[in-house]
């Protein structure tokens, strides 16, 4: 069993998504501290319900010495609105991986979070969106990618409605890449991630 650190900034769909997953699904992995830079954070109340030692923490210094000090194989930025440094990204070389509301390489990077991704995608015009589960660099939005789910854009959608969909299919691949890495099954060749099931 790996022992999973989550990364939030707000309400934690997604980690309690992942906490169900290693409870009552088929991830081989554990998570034993969730840290949030947001002092008000509903998913560091969902930690605590669910026995998860959750810390509020601003400083990455002390992020990178708690993530060690809980032996954290893996580490999860779910829906964690701040860019990591490279330094952390080096502390955890192809141990982080992040979970974007779009199709990377579209409607990604520096400004695009929450809705704000949403809303771009409506003004634009495309027609499918969906969600990106990818490796940490030192680039936001630009690791190696491991899986993607499409989302049809429908002619009646606002940035709230299409966010609803598009989190349904964040929970699936967000999850299922998880397991992927507990069970060692992802390997990472210059910018392809390989699945070896």
């Amino acid at each position: 069993m790996l022992n999973i650190g989550v990364l939030v900034s707000g309400g934690g769909t997604n980690l309690q998504s992942i906490i169900d997953g290693t409870k009552f699904g088929n991830i081989k992995g554990n998570v034993n501290v969730v840290i949030s830079n947001k002092e008000n954070a509903y998913a560091l109340q969902r930690a605590k319900h669910n026995d998860i030692d959750a810390i509020y923490e601003t400083n990455e210094d002390k992020i990178i010495e708690i993530l060690k000090k809980y032996k954290v194989d893996l580490v999860v930025l779910a829906g964690y609105l701040k860019i990591i440094s490279p330094k952390f990204v080096s502390e955890f070389k192809d141990k982080i991986i992040n979970i974007h509301p779009s199709l990377i390489p579209s409607f990604c990077g520096g400004g695009y979070y929450g809705e704000k991704v949403h809303q771009a995608v409506i003004d634009y015009g495309v027609k499918f969106t969906g969600a990106t589960v990818h490796f940490v660099d030192e680039v936001a939005d630009n690791g190696p990618i491991i899986m993607q789910k499409t989302v049809e854009v429908k002619q009646d959608d606002d940035a709230k409605t299409l966010s609803k969909r598009v989190l349904e299919v964040e929970h699936k691949i967000l999850n299922e890449s998880i397991r992927l890495f507990c069970e060692n099954k992802l390997s990472i060749q210059g910018r392809r991630v390989f699945i070896n099931e």
